[in-house]
């Protein structure tokens, strides 16, 4: 491989860290890339690879996160031990079968997704403290299957899924939103990393100094976002949502 191209994704990935780090959707920038980039290399070698700087990045900023925002440990202890088989089962799957026929389905919920979150200004501005304990732990269970299965099975998007759905449904505010899903997104990619080392379809050699550079992007992201706090992360999660809905109307509707 020319180290061009090796330069041209440590770049993507060191962005995509940045971006991931803060609202999620960082596979919007490293995912395309790679497989821009390396033509030659079957998909599956392709995301597996990439899952090793995801989880790096997501890892450092993490770190970040747990040092000035409080966490619900017994919430994620829970959605982390789903999140890894729901995102074993995703990959599994994808490794048999083609995932592009949730797109369309994704389009039409991202558009929702875009118009709510820019309506409604107080989105995710403060938590809401009115979800019983019962209540949380029954979405916390649908968060860590679902979201959990379309990280493995399809991937980009997954943190800014996450975040939402910390929102929306567990009444957080966007930064603890942005920082629990952080611990999340690490046992979904954990669950994937799993399942792509067992096939042997990890390249390490590409792998290793991406997450070196993902790491970096992930840990100045989560420093900027901490500083920032919810007003920016709404701001960085709208346009992160919009480049995912972009990308998948792309896919839908040129993409041959």
């Amino acid at each position: 491989m020319e180290t061009y191209i090796l330069l041209l994704l440590c770049a993507a990935a060191f962005l995509a860290g940045f971006v991931d780090a803060i609202v999620g959707g960082g596979g919007l920038i490293q995912t395309p890339m790679g497989l821009i980039l390396l033509p030659n290399l079957p998909v599956a070698t392709i995301i597996g690879t990439l899952k090793i700087p995801s989880f790096s990045g997501t890892f450092i900023a993490a770190i970040q996160y747990l040092k000035k925002v409080e966490m619900n440990w017994k919430l994620l202890l829970i959605m982390m031990v789903l999140a890894i088989p729901s995102a074993f089962l995703g990959s599994t799957l994808l490794t048999y079968v083609s995932n592009d026929f949730m797109k369309p389905l994704l389009l039409v919920v991202l558009s929702l997704l875009v118009f709510y979150t820019y309506a409604k200004k107080n989105f995710g501005q403060h938590s809401d403290k009115s979800y019983s304990f019962q209540q949380q732990i029954l979405y916390a269970i649908l968060i860590s299957f679902f979201i959990g299965f379309y990280d493995g099975f399809i991937g980009p998007g997954t943190g800014s899924f996450l975040v939402l759905a910390f929102i929306t449904l567990l009444g957080y505010d966007f930064l603890q939103a942005s920082a629990n899903a952080k611990m999340v997104n690490l046992a979904t990619n954990f669950g994937s990393i799993i399942l792509f080392i067992y096939k042997g379809k990890i390249i390490w050699l590409i792998a290793i100094p991406m997450a070196i550079c993902n790491a970096i992007g992930g840990f100045i992201g989560a420093k900027l976002a901490i500083n920032k706090g919810n007003k920016f992360i709404r701001i960085f999660f709208l346009i992160v949502v919009i480049a995912t809905l972009i990308r998948f109307g792309y896919d839908v509707f040129f993409k041959k």
